[in-house]
């Protein structure tokens, strides 16, 4: 299910435009919540965090 006609949830900005969840044309996710992980042992930078929401759309 594509997610970008939904609403655009603006506490959650994104930029990834190939997520299903990416609010169209607008930065931010439709998701009304996003889980947030890491595929690290001991995370020390952001980029070992990942947004787990994410959805190939």
């Amino acid at each position: 299910m594509n997610n970008q006609s939904n609403h655009a949830n603006h506490s959650i900005h994104c930029t990834v435009t190939q997520c299903a969840n990416h609010c169209g044309d607008q930065q931010y996710c439709a998701l009304d919540a996003i889980r947030v992980g890491t595929h690290e042992s001991n995370p020390t930078e952001q980029k070992c965090t990942d947004c787990q929401s994410f959805r190939l759309g």
